[in-house]
């Protein structure tokens, strides 16, 4: 297969601000016509890093590449992107079509060319209808289409998302991730969206790279993140996770056997994806929520322990549950004191939860849902 070469190529960058590192050698590359999402908790760089693509910020180390050619001296007007902001930044004097030609008329493109173009990016954002109206005619979603009409009508080799859709509310938000999907399909330009939602960047990229503490600590697709994290820090940080302690005590043939407080010695298949640890140490055992089964009785693997076809299984008792109209949350103290949590679906009408506050219930999963993290 052909290997294509990067829109975007980020090769050791690093960014100081004072005794603060922002941005700690980040390397990667991103193809071209991706929608590629930096996600992670707020201050992990990842919106000083797409400033630095923008040319908003300079580089302390290392180099940025769109398309082939060095940013490192080229203009923010001069580089082959356009930004939208989280605040959307639109001119409230102005019309939609005079909002959108704005950046057309600053550059003095041709009056003959702004109609045309201003209307196609009118009509790509879905907005043909408002052309005439004032930003306070508006709706927030709305209001966003026009920043990125805006932006897109410069036709711009990368567009990059600040918190696009921080400031709407939750309906809204989903159906305006459909329409930035939808949106970057038919334009086919690489987006690069900044985000601390994480079912944002599932939902929306095809690939994600998750940021702590100015470092990349992976990138993957949106499956292999969530399935297959590769340290602690991503498997809580995307998603819900009940993490366990353990140390590896033995192998055996397609099996490690780890030693687990309050559950004792699992043996696991080591066939599940993961890069599993060569030597005995600590290690973080993991599984998430919606693998967890609820059972008011032991079944197969009672005791803790895993082998065959048992499942990994433990008693406890129900001391929360969160509803959440099709789900329900559980959450379950176990012997040991440690707090596990199941995700239940709610897939009958009814307001009665299949499970009580104060009941002994047993907790069971398939020793193929478990991932086992070094770090």
């Amino acid at each position: 297969m052909e290997q294509v070469a990067p829109i975007i190529s980020i090769q050791g960058v690093t960014k100081r601000f004072g005794a603060v590192v922002a941005v700690d050698d980040v390397a990667l590359d991103i193809r071209p016509n991706e929608f590629f999402a930096l996600l992670g908790p707020s201050g992990c760089g990842k919106t000083t890093l797409l400033r630095m693509l923008a040319g908003f910020e300079t580089l302390d180390e290392g180099t940025i590449s769109i398309g082939g050619k060095d940013m490192t001296d080229v203009a923010p007007n001069r580089r082959p992107v356009n930004m939208v902001f989280q605040s959307y930044a639109v001119f409230p004097h102005m019309t939609v079509f005079e909002n959108v030609a704005y950046g057309l008329r600053v550059v003095r493109t041709p009056s003959s060319e702004i109609d045309s173009r201003v209307r196609e990016a009118l009509e790509m954002t879905q907005l043909n209808d408002f052309a005439g109206r004032k930003p306070d005619q508006l709706s927030g979603g709305q209001r966003q289409r026009v920043a990125l009409a805006r932006a897109l009508v410069k036709r711009p080799q990368v567009l990059l998302l600040d918190e696009p859709l921080s400031a709407l509310d939750a309906k809204l938000r989903e159906a305006m991730q459909l329409e930035l999907v939808r949106l970057q399909n038919s334009v086919g330009i690489t987006f690069i969206i900044v985000t601390h939602d994480q079912n944002e960047a599932l939902s929306m990229a095809d690939r994600i790279a998750v940021m702590e503490g100015g470092k990349i600590r992976q990138i993957a697709r949106p499956s292999e993140l969530y399935e297959f994290p590769n340290c602690r820090f991503v498997a809580d940080f995307i998603g819900k996770m009940n993490l366990f302690e353990g140390r590896i005590a033995g192998r055996e043939s397609g099996k490690i056997g780890i030693e687990v407080a309050g559950l004792g010695q699992l043996w696991l298949p080591t066939d599940d994806g993961g890069a599993m640890p060569a030597q005995a140490g600590d290690v973080g055992i993991a599984v998430r929520p919606e693998k967890v089964r609820l059972h008011r009785e032991a079944g197969p693997g009672a005791g803790g322990g895993a082998a065959g076809d048992h499942r990994i299984g433990l008693p406890g008792k129900v001391h929360q549950i969160a509803y959440y109209g099709d789900t329900s949350h559980v959450f379950i103290t176990l012997e040991s004191g440690q707090i596990l949590s199941a995700n239940l679906q709610n897939e009958a009408r009814s307001a009665a939860h299949s499970v009580a506050v104060g009941e002994d219930v047993w907790c069971s999963w398939d020793p193929g849902d478990v991932l086992v993290l070094t770090t």
